[in-house]
Order: C-alpha cells, then sequence, then structure tokens
C-alpha cells in the first residue's frame, strides 16, 4: 500500500501520544501463520477434520465437551496449546512493544486472543489484559475451586482421523476431574474470571492514571472483527470515554466510527509503516 493521508495522520497521531492502547483480535497473529477462524470456512481450512465432523467453531468451543467427550475438546485445545507455543509472534509485536514501551505514559493491552503471543514478544504481562482468558492458564472443568494455574509442560498426542486425544489428559489437581483451558468459551458458566478481573482492574488504574496526567491515549486496533466484536467495542469505548484517537487496522473491516482512522492493512505492514513512516511494500 502506498502512503496516503490515512497513513500519515495514523503516523502522526501516533507519534504524538503520549500513551499507547494496543487492543487486538484474532488478525493479529496473522502474520505470525496463525489462523484467524474467519467465518466457518477459515475454521475448517484449520481444521478440516472438524469439517468433516460437522462442527462449527462457535459449537466447539463450547465446555460441554470437556464433560461429554474430553478427549475430542482437548484435541481441539491441545493441537492450539501447542501450536501456540511453538509460534514466533511477527516482528510487528516487537516494533510496536519497541515504540510504546518508550512513551511517558507507557502501554496497555487489551486482547481477546487467548494465544499469549504478547507475552512471548516481551510485553509485559501485568500490562496485558486477556479478556477472554488464556490457553496456557487451567482450571477445574467442574469447577472444584476457583484456582487457576500455568499450564506447564503439556503434550498431546492426537488421532488425526477422529480428532481425539489419545494421550493423558490434563486432570485438576485438587480432585482428579478434567482440567479445561481458562478460556471463555461459547455458553460457558464454568469459566473462572479472577486472572482477568484482576487484569482489568490494572488497565482502569492506567487508564485513571493517563487521565489524572492529561496524557493524549492512542488506541492501536489490529485484526479486530465483527463476528466477536468485544474488542471492536471496547476500542470505541475508550475513544469516547477518554477522547482518544483510536487507528483501526483490519484488512477487510476497517469501517471506524466518526472521528476514528482506518487502515485496511494487515497488522505487521501497518505497524512498520506507522511507526517508520515508511511503504514496507
Amino acid at each position: 500500500m502506498q502512503w496516503t493521508s490515512e497513513l500519515q495522520k495514523a503516523y502522526e497521531i501516533l507519534h504524538n501520544a503520549d500513551a499507547i492502547l494496543i487492543t487486538a483480535g484474532a488478525g493479529m497473529g496473522v502474520d505470525s501463520g496463525l489462523p484467524d477462524f474467519r467465518g466457518s470456512e477459515g475454521f475448517w481450512r484449520a481444521y478440516p477434520v472438524i469439517k468433516e465432523l460437522g462442527y462449527r467453531f462457535e459449537e466447539m468451543a463450547n465446555p460441554r465437551w470437556f464433560e461429554e467427550d474430553p478427549t475430542l475438546a482437548w484435541a481441539f485445545y491441545g493441537h492450539r496449546y501447542m501450536l501456540y507455543k511453538e509460534t514466533i509472534p511477527h516482528e510487528g509485536f516487537t516494533k510496536l512493544h519497541t515504540f510504546a514501551k518508550n512513551k511517558k505514559g507507557g502501554y496497555f493491552v487489551f486482547t481477546s486472543n487467548v494465544d499469549g503471543q504478547f507475552q512471548k514478544a516481551g510485553f509485559a504481562d501485568k500490562r496485558i489484559v486477556e479478556i477472554h482468558g488464556s490457553i496456557h492458564y487451567l482450571q477445574c472443568s467442574k469447577p472444584c475451586t476457583q484456582n487457576i494455574y500455568p499450564a506447564q509442560n503439556l503434550h498431546f498426542e492426537i488421532d488425526e482421523k477422529t480428532f481425539h486425544v489419545t494421550s493423558k489428559l490434563p486432570k485438576c489437581p485438587s480432585c482428579s476431574a478434567v482440567a479445561r483451558p481458562n478460556i471463555l468459551m461459547f455458553g460457558d458458566w464454568n469459566w473462572i474470571s479472577d486472572r482477568t478481573d484482576i487484569q482489568s482492574a490494572a488497565l482502569q488504574r492506567w487508564l485513571d492514571h493517563c487521565e489524572e496526567n492529561d496524557y493524549k491515549i492512542a488506541v492501536v486496533e489490529m485484526g479486530a472483527g465483527k463476528a466477536v466484536p468485544t474488542v471492536r467495542i471496547f476500542s470505541k469505548q475508550i475513544q469516547h470515554r477518554y477522547n482518544a484517537s483510536l487507528i483501526r487496522i483490519n484488512p477487510r473491516e476497517y469501517d471506524v466510527p466518526q472521528g476514528a482512522i482506518g487502515l485496511p492493512l494487515g497488522a505487521k505492514e501497518a505497524i512498520t509503516q506507522i511507526i517508520e513512516g515508511v511503504n514496507s511494500a
């Protein structure tokens, strides 16, 4: 994409900002090789065996499987766990982190992604809200307690034909029931939100600090779609509540509310351009 007036505006907003709020959806990881599960067809491209089983993403990402068919549940989440552990964040993460951490108001991250890519790229864990939880933490599937604990050194043997785990499943250390990721799923009444609640409280303190110091906040939203609009809604709320500047980066759904800037680009290309002020093509 050639340099445009919208890119110039985004560049100026970012460089004149005192603090950076990074909001991110699944599209943020596409340049790292991660699937974004865009629509049923996108999900089935990533998991063709699940297409054969006839399940959509919303049906697979449901806590009922941990009770009804835990080996199927962990085939889905175990594959994702291992994929996310192996994936290296693209260079856009590093560029954004280096840029944002040097602002006088610093940065915060608000993401619906459960992959832990921001932490892997060097972003401070205490400056991240994982609003839907994280695959790198577990809880009891019942749950028998409110405990949330790290998912350390898990490995899954998965039968690719039947899409079921054939190896040992993670168990709750308190009651020995099947453990599950500490992720908010569809139709989920058993997700323990304590970890995310603590993160959200830290974000609110940061926003209060920015407001008290009259910092100019730039919201940089990347890869957040409309299907599950949690991130888009939050970005817009911050724009209005804190008179922040909103830059929405999305190759397809880049329409924006009044006063915001929409860039029809992928995350890595957009970050390079608006930070370095150059055409990365």
